[in-house]
């Protein structure tokens, strides 16, 4: 019997390493989940909305290193997986998408359910490819399997059905996937870099998640040039833990000294980061290079002095033997000073938690983070659940920190937290859940992993709102609005549906409450923690607009008959910064 093109198709996934595909089968998809089935290597994982199955499977690319398959069917299906593909780009996992089309012979007629791959995955895919002859199976499917493993992204295979049901061509299925290349900057821009290091006076480095494979070198050269080292979100999970010279994060989200460190060093390095916000980068007063694999990254930001194409573990470990030791630690003691001052700040309520009702949502995430296991994956949805992950939420050598950081799609920590769940099993897999994020996608999906039994825990903020957008909008100087709503009691739902449900609503059972959930193994569970709607956080530097949108949302909303609201908010962050 002769193989089908799907055969072929999951026949190459395999050997590439694919270890699960999640989605939704649909008509123009049997043929290739029929050929699913017969091929057995591969873990199909169904679930409720292919959106979630995206994210689940970003989460698990991104930390593998392996590529991972997701599946919609035509139309209607496939347009569900754009956003997750899209933070996939962002976050540079390997997804391999394929989607449903309909039969070749009906292409371009505007038929039911019909798209045009290539223009409706334009933004999201790096590469896109509709098979329309059992000949192309061969190239297509491999080059869509090495652009997404190498480039670090996803990739489109549009089948029609007929196709992938087609006789395959006698032709090899092998294909070799290289090893990462060795990527370094030229000997002039090195020895120019080498003169900028040794001829500052004071030298900070500022890294994202491309220092991931050069950590240890990052940290070595740090100390060696006694510079201060601050991170992106991205960034933190690999440069924050046993770290002697970290000084936090920039941004809004900042905290400790990175801020003062980046702006007042007389050379930043700037590695394996594209740090989007250019308003909490230093200006010409500071000498500036950067370094970065990506080209398109060099620059963009902020004016550079210098700018090297490069991965950092190949420059960082050149780099070395080939500068000079400083010698003078004022600049590192004054930054870490700074640090350790902040860090004050931000415990006042962890330690007033205990007695603070409503829950304050920085002792409830200070608490799971004691509690959780040194091997623990974290996840956050976007919003607020992103600050309390940057500052209240400890790394470690063998701890991850994931989420939509570049993307900013909403609802992403539960369909991430189950990826890897599915992936490393036995790990203790956590969802810090907006209240928002987890009606809209999560909760639908508590089915998938109820009926797999997948030990995930979610923690809810509940706090009826859109938080992080109720902040924005304050930034902007305006009146919140249209960022409330009502909850139902999360727990109960998450028992109805056959989950493990734990309700916190008072401060002493935070502590018993995460505790129960981190000691559950028989499936999830949905803690439901009924968190203070009016709590703050302020980065460690606010800029001016950011101050002044705060005043004047204030002021508009006393002189609008909202002076209740202001008071009690302003009452309840005594000692933010």
């Amino acid at each position: 019997m002769s193989k089908k093109v799907a055969d072929v198709l999951w026949e190459m996934l395999a050997k590439a390493g694919v270890k699960r595909c999640y989605g939704i089968v649909g008509d123009a998809l049997n043929p290739v989940v029929d050929a699913l089935r017969r091929n057995g290597a591969i873990e199909f994982v169904p679930v409720r909305h292919e959106e979630y199955g995206v994210f689940a499977a970003v989460a698990e690319a991104y930390f593998t290193g392996n590529p991972v398959v997701v599946c919609g069917t035509a139309g209607p299906g496939v347009v569900h997986l754009f956003n997750g593909l899209m933070d996939a780009r962002k976050e540079g996992a390997p997804i391999i998408a394929i989607a449903g089309d309909v039969e070749s012979s009906i292409i371009d007629t505007s038929a039911l359910e019909e798209l045009n791959p290539y223009k409706f995955f334009e933004a999201a895919s790096l590469y896109t490819a509709r098979l329309v002859n059992p000949e192309q199976a061969r190239a297509v499917i491999s080059t869509a399997i090495l652009t997404a493993v190498l480039e670090k992204g996803p990739t489109v295979l549009s089948i029609p059905g007929d196709v992938a049901s087609a006789d395959a061509a006698d032709q090899p299925t092998d294909f070799t996937i290289a090893a990462p290349a060795i990527l370094r900057p030229s000997d002039t821009d090195f020895e120019k870099l080498v003169r900028m290091i040794d001829e500052a006076k004071t030298v900070a480095i500022f890294g994202g998640d491309g220092c991931r494979e050069g950590r240890d070198e990052v940290v070595e050269l740090a100390c060696k040039l006694k510079a201060p080292v601050g991170y992106s979100f991205r960034g933190k999970q690999w440069l924050e833990h046993e770290n002697p010279n970290a000084v936090g994060m920039t941004g809004l989200m900042g905290y400790g000294g990175a801020y003062n460190a980046l702006h007042e060093a007389d050379l930043l390095l700037m590695l394996g980061t594209d740090f989007p916000f250019s308003e909490f980068l230093p200006g010409a007063s500071v000498k500036k290079v950067q370094i970065d694999k990506n080209p398109k990254h060099i620059g963009r930001r902020t004016a550079l002095d210098l700018g090297l194409v490069g991965d950092i573990k190949s420059t960082v470990s050149a780099l070395l033997p080939a500068v000079c030791e400083k010698t003078d630690g004022d600049f590192l003691a004054r930054q870490l000073a700074h640090t350790e001052s902040f860090h004050k700040l931000l415990q006042h309520y962890v330690e007033k938690g205990p007695s603070i009702k409503p829950i304050r949502p920085e002792f409830l995430a200070a608490t799971l983070s004691e509690l959780a296991s040194d091997d623990a994956m974290f996840f956050a949805d976007t919003g607020t659940a992103c600050i309390w992950l940057a500052r209240h939420i400890h790394g470690g050598r063998d701890r991850r920190l994931f989420g939509s950081f570049s993307w900013a799609s909403m609802a992403n920590a539960a369909p991430n937290a189950f990826g890897c769940a599915l992936a490393y099993p036995g790990r203790q897999c956590i969802a810090l859940c907006g209240d928002g994020g987890f009606t809209m996608l999560g909760m639908g999906d508590l089915l998938t992993q109820i009926e797999r039994r997948t030990p995930v825990v979610q923690v809810i903020l509940n706090n009826e709102k859109f938080d992080f957008v109720h902040i924005e909008q304050q930034e902007a100087g305006i009146i919140p609005f249209g960022v409330e709503f009502k909850n139902p009691n999360f727990a109960k739902v998450a028992e109805a549906m056959g989950a493990k449900g734990i309700r916190i609503e008072e401060p002493e059972d935070v502590r018993e409450g995460l505790a129960e959930a981190l000691a559950y193994k028989d499936g999830p569970v949905v803690v439901d923690a009924v968190v203070d709607p009016l709590a703050l956080a302020m980065p460690s530097h606010s800029p001016f607009h950011t101050v002044k949108g705060f005043t004047l949302s204030f002021a508009k909303q006393v002189l609008s008959g909202r002076l209740d609201t202001v008071i009690k908010e302003l009452g309840r962050n005594v000692g933010i910064v």
